[in-house]
């Protein structure tokens, strides 16, 4: 009944050429940029358009949102639980991660299709047979391309599989108690955890500048793991390094640019970062540490207080968590963050040091999040519930973030343009340089102030006489 009634205002209201009936109706322009937005029924609908790109939902249970220019459409149903994606000739859907498909062509012309139930079945088709594969865990099946191996053979998982990596090839059997591996100059094999080896000779290839390159060897052994290790790198190089150590007893580093050493690993260590330019003590890690040198300087007194800083990153921390600092530079990019309990309080700062443009993000979990612009323009939601914990997302700002946004003010100094808007727009006002509008429960009083002309409506049906200033 009360959405009945609030459609006949929100109909009454277009009729007398209004588009604005507070919780039930509002159309608006945006504040922060060109476009507009419609919202009905609190927060549980709205459409808007920037640009190109519009968007739909029915919050939290559907968005839609479509950006012609860059050939993207994006479906979720109940965020983040079911969602269908297309970019170009690239189209997915998944259900939460773990069951999707996906497809579309690749920059060799080729189509790929892909279907994933996760961790159980995966399957490829493509126009390029070669591409094709189907895995069935754990009894049989082949991957490419995929869970970080160029390509995974097995037959009844864990007793064996294969898998390939550039050039090296792994076979387990039982995994990961016993394995081989073989490659350009490599060998090894292992019975985990009693004994295992493997060797590497040292290798050439030709990088995309047709320059000729060389590829350290190395040398890895263990005897009932982790009590004997033994491993060196960079053989045939000018930085061999060596590792020896019997976990937890002690670990030791040695090479041109690193010396470490720790006892009852990894509790007590001695570095000496010869690259970086720094020596540091653990003693016990991670309580109290202890840098000095060009390239890094830290004390630490954990939780107590941390100060660690270089030329380029700064990081402190007083009765961790509750406060805790982030500094980080690197070209014109000048970051700096700040936290109180984690995501209690936590403000960003962004600026760009050749041009002085910044922009500030500030949140207060689960108060509010305000947000501050490279030209000063402003945004403000009261409550943030979530946006905290998921910078920039825009599934969260599209599905969740309206339920809860109790209040929103943003300014746009550019245009003179703000807005104003409590309990999905009970309450709504509007301003620019030209152009004023207040709208109070339901749009029962709204105001609208157009140049030097006003307009006062009561009640809908019931308006007081348009004032000029030639009146």
């Amino acid at each position: 009944m009360a959405f009945v009634i609030g459609l006949a205002f929100a109909v009454s209201a277009a009729e007398e050429k209004w588009d604005s009936a507070g919780f039930a109706f509002d159309h608006f322009s945006l504040t922060l940029e060109a476009g507009w937005r419609t919202e009905a029924g609190g927060p549980f609908y709205y459409s808007q358009q920037s640009g190109s790109e519009k968007t739909w939902a029915l919050p939290p249970f559907f968005s839609c949102d479509q950006n012609p220019e860059v050939e993207s459409h994006e479906d979720d149903f109940l965020y983040p639980l079911l969602s269908r994606i297309r970019y170009g000739e690239e189209r997915r859907w998944q259900l939460f991660q773990l069951i999707s498909t996906a497809g579309g062509q690749q920059a060799d012309g080729t189509e790929v299709s892909r279907v994933t139930i996760y961790p159980l079945y995966f399957q490829q088709r493509a126009t390029d047979t070669n591409l094709n594969y189907t895995a069935l865990m754990p009894f049989y099946g082949r991957l490419k391309n995929r869970l970080f191996h160029d390509e995974i053979f097995f037959v009844m998982f864990p007793f064996y599989s294969e898998t390939r990596k550039n050039d090296v090839i792994t076979e387990n059997y039982l995994y990961p108690f016993g394995a081989t591996s073989r490659g350009d100059h490599l060998r090894g094999w292992q019975v985990w955890p009693f004994v295992g080896h493997e060797q590497q000779g040292v290798t050439t290839h030709t990088n995309g500048f047709g320059d000729v390159e060389t590829t350290g060897g190395h040398e890895k052994s263990f005897y009932v793991w982790p009590l004997y290790l033994r491993q060196t790198t960079g053989l045939g190089t000018t930085n061999e390094e060596k590792f020896r150590a019997s976990i937890p007893f002690f670990a030791t580093t040695r090479s041109p640019q690193l010396e470490v050493t720790t006892v009852l690993w990894p509790f007590f260590t001695w570095l000496d970062n010869r690259e970086k330019n720094y020596r540091e003590w653990q003693m016990p890690w991670p309580f109290i540490i202890i840098a000095r040198g060009e390239g890094k300087t830290t004390t630490r007194v954990f939780p107590l207080f941390s100060r660690s800083h270089n030329a380029t990153q700064e990081a402190d921390s007083y009765l961790w968590p509750l406060w805790q600092s982030h500094w980080f530079h690197s070209g014109i990019l000048d970051q700096r963050r700040t936290q109180v309990l984690f995501y209690l309080y936590s403000k960003l700062e962004e600026k760009n040091t050749e041009t002085g443009l910044g922009k500030v993000r500030l949140e207060m979990w689960p108060f509010f999040e305000w947000h501050l612009g490279q030209h000063g323009e402003q945004r403000l939601q009261v409550l943030a519930l979530a946006e905290p914990f998921t910078p920039d997302n825009r599934g969260v700002e599209r599905n969740w973030s309206p339920l809860w946004s109790l209040w929103r003010a943003a300014d746009n100094p550019l245009t003179g343009a703000s807005s104003r808007s409590l309990l999905w727009n009970l309450y709504r006002r509007e301003t620019a340089p030209a152009h004023k509008k207040v709208s109070l429960l339901f749009g029962l009083f709204q105001y609208q102030l157009d140049g030097e002309s006003s307009r006062t409506q009561w009640f809908y049906f019931h308006r007081a006489a348009e004032k000029t200033a030639a009146q």
